[in-house]
């Protein structure tokens, strides 16, 4: 039934053109194209509105400052930019671009030069299942020639120490093993867990690798971009001289595919490699694939071996995120998550310890993307959380495993849970003592976090391990849930607010899942009590019970997803009423893009947006999914896809357009609706 679905809609896609140009998008055009994201320091996209010009325009990393990355080809003698050259040499040519397509793990460009056609296949893994393959801190770029008429074709590829966060100082290398040659580039002098201002690690090395493909011959070579380039142009092919570093300078491979009609393929691998990964707590971490493959050159050997199994899989895989969400909703939906998944996935590190490269102490670390950089803040895991519910619940115990540690020592005395494990990654070396502190809302999320691994796994290791923790988190919502203190919230752009409904209400569904989580009823007949005290007894609404109040007896209406819990987990702590009232309320003060935050607002924001249109039903989850897909599909926004847009048109601003964050891993709750029906899917 879905693979028919499938094939009609992208056989409905194929014929759109969007935009004004002569390009096909599909499924639609995206604010930004994932081109190499893997963790929070190989990050590269592309604006979708950039597209038209792709063979001229820059990747970016994922804060805005450009990446050099180029594609250049030649068709019998004559050269064509495909990729990326924003200064061309002179006599080339541009390629036109003819379509754009995105899956939940490839970004595909196809390009016209002259007599042959290309495509540019951008391939970044998500194997949330295998950890070797994801930690793995490496991209593909596989550039194919379709098949045509006979000619001699070479293809080129350069990258320069803007892939290093500091382009005045730098050194490279170039090794080979067995048929791999691989250019490495670092800076010089920088400090370990060191970023520039556009937060690139400013230690560690940027990464390019390639290797014959087929019948192809590869030449390398490294030095001035011009020149370098100017080689390739008169003669299709590099001299394999590598000059000393200098600024301008690139390293780059040229494949001469000789004169051929036939289909051939060249593939590039792209990625960013830092030995000492994280500091957790004053040791060191690395990443999970060091334990097999220590050396870089023996990891990004083994990443070229891996693509054919890599490529098998994610075929699969973006399979199930596309069924997933026709299952869930239908095609706007598999849009949308399909646009989500790498964001994710890409701002985490999967790591085992240095020293050891002990695989039994695997830990994850998420990065709190453009908003402040915090390292495993527990609101930005709950956020994502309904990806990991969905596809791969292992990953809430690996991000939570360090925060349980970190509670448990002497470092840590507070009688709630934490809100990060440090103000800036990759630094987990504690929460800073005039941090952000948010006491119900960690407290709450901590003990949903748990239940939520432990309902879609079945596994009970986490609650057996931290019960003492989890324990003195409840009876902290106990004490001081219903009438929560003045104190920030998820949406901390609010400011700290006293009694704010959404907060009692994430301290019923938290104690609610702690009775579940244990299989106790210590605290169920106190949730439902609060839950009667906030809605039936109008203690969090209007007078009339048609909707919820940022805070009690104080207006304006606000946005309360905090009640997702109870809907994902059945705690039917709130009555039917509250569902059906919200259902009928929202769509009436919905602005012309979408539902804002609360009513005083002109932003709305994607995730919050989600949960909601997880516990609402017909016209108002058809307003929250719609909404959504039409923000990312409208054309008025180049950030990788910002979980914060304008919901109206202002000053300097318009409705449908992004405010503020760029590709934050918040976004995994675009999942949640998805949730609802599917745990635990991805079985590689």
């Amino acid at each position: 039934m879905f693979s028919g679905v499938i094939k009609a809609l992208a056989l409905l896609s194929s014929y759109l053109t969007v935009g004004g140009d002569a390009i096909t998008y599909s499924p639609l055009k995206a604010p930004s194209y994932p081109l190499a994201v893997r963790s929070p320091y190989l990050s590269a996209w592309i604006p979708g509105n950039s597209v038209a010009s792709f063979p001229n325009t820059n990747a970016q990393f994922w804060s805005g400052n450009s990446l050099i990355w180029t594609v250049i080809a030649r068709v019998d003698g004559t050269t064509y930019n495909l990729f990326g050259v924003a200064s061309p040499n002179s006599g080339t040519k541009s390629a036109t671009v003819t379509a754009a397509t995105y899956t939940s793990t490839h970004s595909t460009f196809q390009v016209t030069a002259g007599s042959r056609s290309f495509t540019l296949d951008f391939f970044s893994p998500v194997s949330p299942k295998n950890y070797l393959r994801q930690s793995l801190p490496f991209s593909y770029l596989t550039v194919t020639l379709a098949a045509g008429s006979s000619s001699s074709v070479q293809i080129y590829s350069d990258i320069d120490s803007s892939w290093t966060g500091q382009t005045s100082d730098s050194s490279w290398s170039y090794s080979t093993n067995g048929s791999t040659d691989i250019f490495q580039i670092e800076t010089v002098g920088a400090s370990t867990y060191s970023q520039n201002s556009n937060s690139q690690a400013l230690w560690g090395s940027a990464v390019y690798a390639s290797r014959p493909s087929g019948s192809s011959s590869l030449s390398t070579g490294a030095g001035p971009r011009v020149s370098t380039r100017e080689l390739f142009v008169n003669n299709g092919k590099l001299d394999g001289n590598h000059a000393n570093w200098a600024s301008g300078s690139v390293v780059a491979f040229a494949h001469d595919l000789g004169k051929t009609a036939a289909s051939s393929a060249v593939t590039f691998a792209i990625g960013h490699v830092r030995e000492e990964s994280i500091n957790f707590l004053g040791t060191t971490q690395t990443g999970y694939y060091r334990a097999t493959y220590a050396d870089t050159v023996d990891a990004v050997s083994h990443f070229l071996d891996d693509y054919s199994a890599a490529n098998t899989e994610s075929t699969a895989f973006d399979k199930l995120i596309q069924k997933t969400g026709l299952s869930s909703y239908g095609s706007n939906y598999s849009d949308i998550l399909a646009l989500t998944v790498r964001q994710v996935y890409g701002a985490i590190e999967v790591t085992v310890p240095l020293e050891s490269f002990d695989t039994s102490s695997t830990r994850a670390f998420i990065k709190e993307i453009s908003s402040d950089g915090n390292i495993n803040t527990i609101d930005v895991i709950y956020a994502a959380f309904p990806i990991f519910y969905v596809l791969s619940p292992n990953y809430i115990k690996l991000l939570l495993g360090p925060v349980f540690e970190y509670q448990a020592s002497d470092a840590y005395s507070k009688s709630y849970a934490v809100h990060d494990l440090g103000a800036n990654y990759p630094n987990a070396t504690g929460h800073l003592s005039n941090g952000e502190s948010m006491p119900i809302e960690e407290s709450g999320n901590l003990i949903l976090l748990t239940y939520a691994y432990q309902k879609a796994s079945g596994n009970t290791d986490l609650s057996t391990t931290y019960a003492s923790q989890l324990k003195q988190y409840a009876e902290y919502l106990y004490e001081h849930g219903l009438y929560p203190s003045s104190q920030l919230s998820l949406n901390d752009a609010l400011g700290a607010l006293a009694n704010q409904t959404n907060l009692a209400v994430k301290a019923v569904v938290g104690l609610a899942s702690y009775d579940a989580l244990f299989d106790e009823t210590t605290y169920t007949t106190t949730a439902k009590e609060w839950g009667t005290k906030i809605w039936t007894d109008r203690l969090g609404t209007d007078a009339n019970g048609t909707h919820f109040l940022i805070q009690y007896d104080t207006n304006p209406w606000f946005l309360v997803f905090n009640h997702y819990a109870d809907k994902l987990f059945d705690l039917n702590v709130f009555p039917t009423a509250v569902y059906t009232a919200t259902t009928k309320f929202y769509p009436t003060v919905r602005e012309t893009a979408g539902v804002p935050l609360d009513g005083s607002l002109g932003w709305g924001q994607t995730n919050w947006q989600s949960f909601v249109a997880a516990t609402v039903t017909g016209n108002a989850r058809d307003i929250f999914i719609n909404d959504l897909h039409a923000y990312i599909s409208n054309g008025l926004s180049t950030a990788p896809f910002s979980d914060r847009y304008w919901v109206t048109s202002g000053s300097g601003h318009t409705a449908g357009q992004s405010y503020d964050f760029r590709a934050r891993p918040a976004v995994g709750s675009h999942f949640a609706l998805a949730g609802l029906s599917s745990a635990n899917i991805w079985s590689s």
